[in-house]
């Protein structure tokens, strides 16, 4: 068996123009013509690799790192090898990125499985449905009457798009995803097997059973947003479902009815966020976090991973722990427990106890 890469190998770079284009500067001396022609850790690139180095604690490997070049800031600049070029810029992981971008931009969201542009044999796309120029539907795709998709949009192969649907422009919906009762802005990118817009779980229970309360609104996930593959979002009950714009979903999330979800927030993966929860703008929520239905988390604020949120959270503050508090105060609980665990007296213990006596 061979060893495919399947990402096509970039075009190689001096690493002069490497310099460049991610605004750094040579160490004197350097050989500007070397050519790099991968990205690579700094434990396995080669001499035809550029590698990044961010921390001290990381200095062993630079120092041991064959890369032909590699991005540091200044005060690591010495400890870079003979033979390795140094590229000084004040944010290497940074500057890594951007070079990433420029050489693997293939990489950065979900293409056409089968390679072949425009409406293939074997996608079923309904003729009321009205697809701009440029649109590639995969084999196996269903598109639904009246659904409207942008130009330079990728429907993945075996996609369901439903009856008036809208996707942008520049988006790439991935195989095997489905999207329901949705609108989507443009450069959207939703990953393999994500579930967009079915109903939300709403019953009103009574002796006789559990009736179903009728799902009636839509999902809206406005530009620049991405979605993990595995994650599903319930259209809303009585409000959209509303995912704001450059927020970005890891795989295996859950967002209930109701749910909307501020700007350029990070939701981590096997999150849960139940209905009518509401995220400000810049909310981080690291995995597995659970947030009941109806809270509030400010703008800006950041809650731990496996955290559960009950109770609103103010902007700018960072939460933890189940129930979720501030994070000094779950942090002197979680120490104090450990001391209890350990059969020590907690603190101001031994004074009350003297008192006693």
């Amino acid at each position: 068996m061979n060893d495919p890469v399947f990402h096509t190998a970039p075009t190689p770079l001096s690493v002069r123009d490497i310099a460049a284009l991610v605004g750094g500067t040579l160490a004197e001396g350097s050989d500007s013509e070397r050519r790099i022609a991968g990205l690579a850790t700094l434990e396995e690139a080669g001499p035809a690799d550029l590698a990044f180095m961010d921390g001290t604690r990381h200095v062993p490997e630079l120092q041991r790192c064959r890369a032909g070049a590699c991005l540091v800031s200044a005060r690591f600049a010495s400890f870079v090898p003979t033979g390795t070029v140094a590229i000084i810029v004040p944010k290497p992981y940074a500057g890594f990125v951007t070079l990433a971008h420029h050489l693997y931009a293939g990489a950065l969201r979900p293409g056409s499985v089968f390679g072949q542009p425009g409406v293939t044999a074997g996608a079923m796309v309904h003729p009321l449905a009205r697809l701009e120029t440029d649109v590639t539907v995969d084999p196996g795709a269903v598109v639904g009457p009246e659904a409207e998709i942008g130009s330079g949009t990728v429907i993945g192969a075996g996609a369901v798009v439903g009856p008036g649907v809208r996707i942008g422009r520049n988006c790439s919906i991935g195989a095997g995803a489905s999207l329901l009762h949705a609108l989507v802005g443009d450069r959207v990118i939703i990953h393999p097997g994500a579930r967009i817009g079915q109903d939300g779980f709403g019953y009103l229970g009574s002796a006789k059973g559990h009736a179903k309360v009728p799902q009636i609104r839509r999902v809206i996930l406005q530009d620049d947003v991405e979605i993990g593959a595995g994650t599903a979002i319930d259209r809303g009950g009585l409000r959209d479902t509303v995912i704001g714009e450059g927020s970005k979903i890891d795989n295996l999330v859950q967002i209930a009815h109701n749910v909307v979800i501020g700007r350029h927030c990070i939701v981590v993966s096997q999150t849960g966020i139940a209905g009518s929860a509401t995220l400000g703008d810049f909310v981080v929520l690291g995995g597995q976090v659970g947030v009941i239905g109806h809270v509030r988390i400010g703008d800006g604020a950041r809650i731990a991973a496996t955290s559960n949120v009950k109770d609103d959270v103010p902007p700018g503050v960072e939460w933890g722990g189940s129930p979720a508090r501030p994070m000094r105060e779950w942090f002197r609980e979680v120490m104090a427990l450990q001391r209890l665990g350990r059969g020590e007296m907690p603190r101001g213990g031994r004074e009350e106890a003297r008192e006693r006596e």
